[in-house]
């Protein structure tokens, strides 16, 4: 939206939606799988090294599967906007006159009269058709749009980032205090990631710390008590 003369320009939290799903998910994901696969190996009574060894290889495979995972969803989600908006491209062409009665129909249903529906629907198409009924009937906002790289390099690079935090506490900590030490600290990203992207999202910090916090406690909980059974029968 142009902005208003004398007026600062706004912005939106959910003008952030694409980029901040990615990061949100791609630095929790590598916090959790990191933590709780150091953790399930430390459990083991495994030594250090092997650890640190399973730490960076969680790292490497967890990003590249990101990139990966996300590049394929997102383009999926692309390409059928693509394809939508070529059939909407071609109607537009050949059915000009009952594309017009849909976007008078839609702005009719949110509340416009007949004359006030159609003077709209005629304004909007003769400025740019295609982008109108993208919007009102596809429901395809150029924010909400899909950007297959963007969402791959962000998962991959938010994911390395999130990773390397619990394996640098595995480095630093002896192997005797490490499974502890590393969930501890993992919790603690774990709230302050959930804490920036609720206020990113304009959500709730609270909420949204609770949620990220609590699923990580489950993982790590969970890889540690298989490590634990593991490393037990093994002995």
């Amino acid at each position: 939206m142009p902005p208003i003369p004398g007026k600062p320009a706004e912005t939106h939290a959910v003008e952030r939606i694409g980029w901040l799903r990615a990061a949100v998910l791609g630095a929790n994901d590598g916090i959790v799988s990191t933590a709780s696969l150091i953790v399930g190996v430390a459990a083991a009574a495994a030594g250090k090294q092997e650890v640190l060894v399973a730490g960076v290889a969680g790292l490497v495979a967890g990003a590249l599967s990101m990139a990966a995972g996300e590049y394929v969803s997102v383009s999926s989600q692309a390409d059928t906007e693509a394809a939508d908006l070529a059939r909407e491209r071609k109607e537009l062409a050949e059915q000009p006159e009952f594309e017009l009665q849909e976007l008078t129909n839609i702005y009719r249903q949110r509340g416009l009269d007949e004359d006030l529906a159609r003077q709209v629907a005629a304004a909007l198409t003769a400025h740019d058709a295609l982008s109108t009924h993208a919007r009102d009937e596809l429901g395809l906002a150029e924010m909400h749009r899909a950007r297959p790289m963007q969402a791959a390099l962000a998962s991959a690079a938010t994911f390395a980032v999130g990773a390397a935090l619990p394996l640098v506490i595995a480095l630093l900590l002896p192997l005797g205090s490490l499974a502890v030490g590393v969930s501890l600290a993992a919790l603690l990203f774990l709230m302050l990631l959930g804490a920036v992207g609720a206020q990113a999202g304009g959500a709730p910090i609270g909420k949204g710390v609770l949620r990220v916090t609590f699923w990580g406690a489950i993982a790590m909980a969970a890889t540690y008590a298989i490590g634990s059974l593991f490393g037990t029968s093994v002995a």
